[in-house]
């Protein structure tokens, strides 16, 4: 309670800071939002080259130091500064036993995710609006959902410096990049003619971002959720079915209504809906397996699954048009 409490102070006092480039853990702000002005930016910006990136074990890995020096210059409050400083001290159990460090956010803590903002607010967002930007010739864009970000540039060298340079930037704060999740692609309504009309792609909050062509020949960004993001949640499902095989279907119904519902909502763009409806699929047949394992005289047959409402599962469909 304490921490939810000195997390809405710091709330109020950043809110005023924190740039529109950010999205994460922020009132009215959202993952579709992030997603809506990536697009925009490829869409309609002048935007060639782009540059995706994340933070290697963010959370356990922010500075203490560092942190607090960032916290005192917004922050005067000596009780509020002590109480950060001996949360971010207090340390985590490992097996049993208490292990400090001094690098991390307290783990699940209601603090973590203003902490984590203030932090890349420092380390990221002002710096690329202040300095990266400044300094390039061409149009140069951000956009960061918690430790996941995105950068646009119009300019080839000048992407390819930032993605020298942020490195860097990231060191000395003691982060470093995700290597095997760090690319820099051409991408954008010009990018994509030098590539031949072959077809780039990146991963962005679950989404996996490829260009492709309109009914008119236009430019657009196509978006599907990832192979990984699909596997995961199939494992999910597949983990749970295995160890409630003998629950009743209504309490097998409501469980898997609940998990495809937030499926649906969370990836239900436009493009989505054929990744959607296999998904859909996927996890009748898991149910199916799982109900006739439960008895040698089970009779379940795909007729009963589509006829009878106690196997009624939710439809596919687009929640947000907009985005």
């Amino acid at each position: 309670m304490l921490q939810r409490a000195v997390a809405r102070i710091l709330e109020a006092i950043y809110e005023r800071d924190f740039l529109p480039v950010s999205f994460g853990f922020r009132p009215g702000k959202s993952p579709h939002m992030a997603l809506r002005e990536v697009r925009n930016q490829l869409m309609a910006g002048k935007v060639n080259w782009v540059f995706e990136t994340d933070i290697r074990g963010f959370f356990n890995h922010l500075n203490h130091r560092w942190l607090m020096k960032m916290l005192r210059l917004r922050v005067r409050d000596p009780v509020i500064l002590s109480l950060v400083g001996k949360w971010l001290r207090a340390g985590a159990l490992q097996d049993g036993i208490l292990v400090r460090s001094e690098q991390g956010t307290p783990q699940g803590g209601p603090i973590s995710p203003i902490l984590a903002n203030i932090y890349l607010h420092y380390v990221i967002d002002l710096w690329f609006e202040k300095i990266v930007k400044r300094g390039c010739k061409g149009t140069a864009h951000l956009v960061r959902f918690a430790d996941d970000f995105v950068c646009g540039f119009q300019q080839a060298q000048e992407a390819k410096k930032f993605a020298q340079v942020v490195r860097e930037r990231l060191n000395k704060f003691g982060l470093e990049v995700a290597e095997e999740k760090t690319r820099l692609m051409p991408f954008g309504r010009f990018g994509q003619k030098r590539m031949n009309a072959a077809r780039s792609s990146f991963d962005f909050l679950g989404f996996r971002h490829f260009g492709s062509n309109d009914r008119l020949g236009r430019f657009k960004v196509v978006r599907i959720p990832t192979a990984k993001s699909c596997r995961k949640f199939l494992n999910n499902v597949g983990d749970w079915l295995a160890r409630y095989r003998h629950a009743s279907r209504r309490t097998q119904q409501r469980f898997l209504v609940m998990k495809l519902r937030g499926f649906f909502q969370y990836f239900g763009l436009t493009d989505c809906c054929p990744r959607l409806k296999l998904i859909r699929y996927l996890v009748t047949r898991m149910w199916k397996s799982t109900l006739r394992k439960q008895s040698q005289r089970c009779t379940v047959t795909w007729e009963k699954m589509n006829r009878l409402s106690v196997f009624e599962l939710p439809i596919a469909r687009v929640a947000h048009p907009l985005v």
